[in-house]
């Protein structure tokens, strides 16, 4: 036996037989009856609606899920024949967001720090390391500082870490829902040359089916109350139960994004604008954002694009008055037009603030305070003093509207990734501000709600909203932008249009 191949990870199997989990403080089970085995090597594409369950059963198979606080389990579920949570070092898992699955300065100890923490031998550490790197064609060496990688490469440099532990079972919960599209081919072609070596047994969770099909042996799709639904072969499924698919909002091969239709709006103005504004972070060696000239419009939708790194969300951060510019500033066109002077919104009170301007935030949780979200909700219009009455209304509207209703009494930190994402864009809705600023609505979205969030959107803009997006999402800035603002590494200058 060569050393390559002593050093190849044996395939885990899975089975679950009759396994369900429900979280606690829900009434509903996240998964329900869930019958299904997976032999050793398989690669399982893991699809469903927002809510269905993907994540928690990726969960589940790393040994993460534990029934405490009232969150309780049906069945069982079994990796090579034993408990997840007594076989994780036998599992590796790749989330979304590459920047916080990274916790040292350095590419190389990065990876070094999870092979510690199984106990490897010293001497054996930096030679896995190595290997680590080579495999995923990492194009620097181990003193890389990972601040200074792409969204791509961050992403590349997770999946060398869950490689160096050899895991017999890889999980990933869509590794490119954070990228661009150039880091998203990236961590592409990283997973097909995975493929090539004879990988380990694989659960993907992946909205960018065209390119990933070609991966798999084997699609597994639950029901919007997280029953199996569908499995079998890729080609299989998707010829009998495509209709049952699109139906729940299951993305579908070939799916191209439409434009939606545009009513006659009122005539635009100034909203929000940026004048030479930029912010360099403390001790970095160049600035986030360099210079930049924008401005926000009622009756439009202007889209924020470009690479990761390129100083989006820090851009969309100042525009929403929560991130004072370092050079330059961000002023109130409706502030000035009323004679009410040159303050930069950073310095308005956070009342003012919130009637006026809303932000959605990148990673959801960064918004939520309450724990229910009805209460997250209801917060916004609270702070702005409206009457019980209003503050009702807007709340059942909102809750019916983005398919919340039936979590109104959960904790917003017990979402599917999904549903945070809607509610997050709902308690930046509920205040009703007339300048909307999202920073990547559209991640972790079915088709459905990917539709639905740019029907309420385009019809806030047409309505005389003034919106701006942050996106990687190249249909839905198609279909829902006025204009488009480019922004590029490493200076995050703009580029004319």
């Amino acid at each position: 036996m060569t050393p390559a191949a002593a050093a190849a990870p044996r395939p885990a199997g899975i089975e679950a037989r009759g396994w369900g989990w429900r979280h606690a403080g829900r009434s509903g089970w996240a998964l329900r009856g869930i019958d299904l085995r997976v032999d050793p090597g398989e690669r399982i594409l893991l699809l469903g609606p927002s809510g269905a369950g993907k994540s928690t059963l990726l969960l589940g198979l790393a040994g993460l899920l534990t029934a405490t606080g009232g969150a309780e389990s049906q069945g069982s579920l079994v990796l090579d024949g034993r408990p997840p949570a007594d076989a994780r070092e036998r599992v590796a898992i790749v989330f979304q967001d590459p920047d916080t699955q990274l916790v040292m300065g350095r590419a190389g100890d990065d990876i070094a720090f999870g092979l510690e923490n199984r106990c490897v031998p010293t001497e054996a550490i930096w030679p896995r390391v190595d290997a680590a790197l080579d495999a995923v064609g990492f194009p620097y060496g181990r003193d890389r500082p990972t601040t200074q990688l792409s969204g791509g490469e961050q992403q590349c440099l997770a999946i060398a870490g869950m490689l160096a532990l050899r895991p017999g079972l890889i999980l990933l919960d869509e590794p490119t829902a954070n990228l661009d599209p150039d880091g998203s081919a990236l961590v592409i072609d990283l997973l097909r040359r995975i493929v090539d070596r004879n990988a380990p047994t694989i659960v993907l969770v992946e909205h960018r089916l065209d390119e990933i099909l070609p991966l798999v042996t084997r699609v597994v799709a639950l029901s919007a109350n997280g029953e199996l639904m569908a499995d079998g072969d890729p080609n299989w499924v998707f010829s009998r139960y495509a209709g049952q698919l699109e139906a729940s909002g299951v993305w579908l091969p070939g799916h191209r994004a439409s434009s939606t239709l545009s009513r006659p709006r009122p005539p635009t103005n100034t909203m929000v604008f940026g004048e030479r504004v930029g912010f360099t972070y403390p001790s970095a060696r160049l600035p986030a954002l360099a210079s930049v000239e924008v401005q926000v419009r009622s009756s439009e939708a202007l889209a924020v694009v470009g690479p990761n790194g390129a100083g989006k969300s820090t851009l969309a951060l100042m525009l929403a008055g929560l991130l004072r510019p370092t050079n330059g500033d961000v002023l109130s066109g409706e502030a000035l037009a009323a004679g009410r002077g040159h303050e930069p919104i950073w310095r308005w009170r956070a009342r003012d603030l919130a009637g006026r301007i809303g932000m959605v935030f990148q990673e959801p949780e960064h918004q939520f305070v309450t724990a229910r979200v009805r209460d997250e909700l209801a917060l916004g219009p609270k702070v702005l003093g409206l009457p019980d009455l209003e503050i009702r209304r807007r709340v059942t509207e909102l809750l019916e509207r983005l398919r919340l209703t039936h979590l109104a009494s959960a904790n917003p930190f017990t979402l599917s990734g999904g549903e945070k994402r809607r509610l997050s864009v709902a308690t930046a809705l509920a205040a009703a501000p007339s300048v909307l600023i999202l920073d990547e609505p559209t991640f972790g979205q079915d088709a459905r709600t990917w539709g639905e969030l740019l029907s309420l959107l385009a019809a806030l803009r047409d309505a005389g909203r003034a919106i701006c997006f942050v996106t990687h999402d190249r249909d839905f800035a198609r279909a829902l932008s006025d204009r488009t603002l480019h922004l590029h590494v490493p200076q995050g200058e703009l580029v004319p249009r």
